[in-house]
């Protein structure tokens, strides 16, 4: 499996990202910029893109809003519609959202004010590559730093990713209980993190690339990628 990471004007979490693939996971990866009116030669669908977080276009208008325009974003869908992985992390969830790969938008936090904290998600469902190898129920820590990461969509569009086990993550307390003062975002039905239905494009707030070595003494997100991997029968 390669893994292709966009680098948008404001992305500032694409080296992390990067770094995790290759330095920590021993994964082939590269930067593609956003320009690109292609993905580089030889991505398959076995292949995954990666939209990371930041704040792409500075995040005029509405976060990830102009970001859906850029040239690469066709050879994105495209690989997408064919089956290929895409994940977007924070700004690449948002990303992902207003670009019609993944239901509903992320709005401002209910607080009004940008978080950066350490929280808790826990795993929903196992029916996804990169969650399949993560235990549901069990709380992970994972960072989050974002302004507008508050998950809407309408109640027929959320009855809908329940019912089709879409919804990835929820925020919750370190015991992996839910409540309103363990939604950081007020987020609706606590989501943080879902997928489409083909369970081939996956988005989520909170950063798990942040929380992937011992060094920070923090490797509850690591989980995710080595999910994904394992899916592809890769062992990092």
């Amino acid at each position: 499996m390669k893994f292709g990471v966009i680098v948008f004007p404001g992305s500032n979490c694409d080296d992390d990202m990067v770094h995790v693939l290759g330095d920590v996971l021993g994964q082939n990866v590269v930067k593609i910029w956003h320009k690109s009116q292609e993905l580089p030669a030889g991505f398959t669908t076995e292949d995954c893109i990666v939209l990371p977080g930041g704040f792409s276009y500075g995040d005029y208008v509405r976060a990830g809003a102009i970001a859906q325009f850029s040239p690469v974003m066709k050879a994105v869908k495209a690989h997408a519609a064919a089956g290929g992985y895409v994940f977007g992390v924070c700004n690449g969830f948002q990303i992902l959202c207003e670009s019609g790969l993944l239901p509903g938008v992320l709005l401002r936090n209910s607080g009004q004010q940008f978080i950066c904290d350490n929280i808790w998600i826990k795993t929903v469902t196992n029916l996804s590559p990169i969650t399949e190898g993560l235990e549901i129920g069990k709380a992970l820590k994972i960072p989050i730093a974002h302004a507008e990461g508050r998950y809407f969509a309408d109640e027929k569009t959320l009855d809908a990713l329940e019912q089709n086990n879409q919804v990835l993550f929820r925020y919750c307390d370190a015991q992996g209980h839910e409540s309103e003062g363990s939604n950081p975002n007020g987020a609706s039905r606590n989501i943080a993190g879902i997928c489409n239905e083909g369970r081939n494009v996956f988005g989520m707030m909170p950063h798990p690339e942040r929380a992937s070595e011992a060094v920070l003494d923090n490797t509850d997100g690591r989980g995710l990628f080595d999910s994904l991997l394992a899916s592809a029968g890769i062992t990092a």
